[in-house]
């Protein structure tokens, strides 16, 4: 079984750390970490991640205009982006997150339960070949 590709922007390295070890525990996925946004681009390029996981508040670049960028690249704009963020509550997010503006917004901090089945809901399976008549 090939694991599913994620890809982790976040500058707290703790915090990606926990959901790195989390996720790969699970056997489902491979993950990878970038703690500066503005590398995140050439990250996401060389991994080719099947999702992001994706911070909102960052230096140097906050995570929407990181968004944009991975949205006007050919090679990842159709690539699935949650935000994991601590601007929106639990409460506000619920369990199966905030949808504003067509982007998902989990708040921090989110169970590893809660994370692999928003993960699993958004990566969209391959399609299947057509077979001949």
């Amino acid at each position: 079984m090939d694991k599913k590709r994620i890809l982790i922007v976040d500058d707290e390295a703790t915090f990606t750390r926990m959901v790195k070890l989390n996720l790969e525990a699970t056997g489902e996925f491979e993950v990878r970490e970038e703690h500066r946004a503005t590398a995140a681009l050439a990250a996401a390029r060389d991994f080719k991640p099947h999702l992001i996981l994706l911070d909102v508040i960052m230096p140097s670049m906050d995570g929407g205009d990181l968004a944009n960028l991975l949205r006007n690249d050919r090679l990842l704009r159709d690539t699935p982006i949650i935000f994991l963020t601590a601007t929106v509550s639990n409460r506000e997010a619920g369990d199966g997150g905030l949808n504003s503006g067509g982007c998902l917004f989990l708040a921090k901090p989110v169970s590893a339960d809660n994370l692999v089945k928003c993960i699993n809901e958004h990566i969209k399976p391959k399609a299947e070949p057509e077979k001949a008549k």
